[in-house]
This record gives structure tokens, C-alpha cells and sequence, in this order.
């Protein structure tokens, strides 16, 4: 399982959504779940910083290939 979301890593929905898969389901997991969120920094305002801070798909692509075991 792979959250992405925009937000900042910390208390985000997807490490709640990631806890509660855990808590119910961890027995049916074949790898760890990963979460890709957005870089732990202030959104710069600057368009070409913003998309360094933010997910992006190489990341993505990246986190499914390692749950998925490519």
C-alpha cells in the first residue's frame, strides 16, 4: 500500500489512513506501507520550488515499484 498526498509527512491523513490499514489488516500486507507526502519545508511561493517540495511521479513510480518488489 502507497499513500500520496500533498500535505506535510507529519500527523498527516495518510499516516492515519497508514496506521488504521496496519491496526486492522496487517496480517494481509506483503510489504510496508509507504507514505509520499510533501517535503518538510514552508511552501515556497517561487513556482519552480514548489514542485521540488512537492510529490512527484518519479517518487511515486519509485515507492510502488519497492512495495510491488521491481
Amino acid at each position: 500500500m502507497v499513500t500520496v498526498e500533498e500535505g506535510f509527512p507529519q500527523s498527516s491523513v495518510g499516516d492515519f489512513i497508514a496506521n488504521q490499514v496496519m491496526r486492522a489488516a496487517f496480517d494481509y500486507l506483503d510489504a510496508p506501507i509507504l507514505t509520499i507526502a510533501g517535503k518538510d519545508v514552508p511552501m515556497p511561493y517561487a513556482a519552480n520550488l514548489e514542485k521540488l517540495a512537492l510529490p512527484n511521479v518519479d517518487e511515486v513510480v519509485q515507492a510502488v515499484k519497492t512495495v510491488c518488489y521491481k
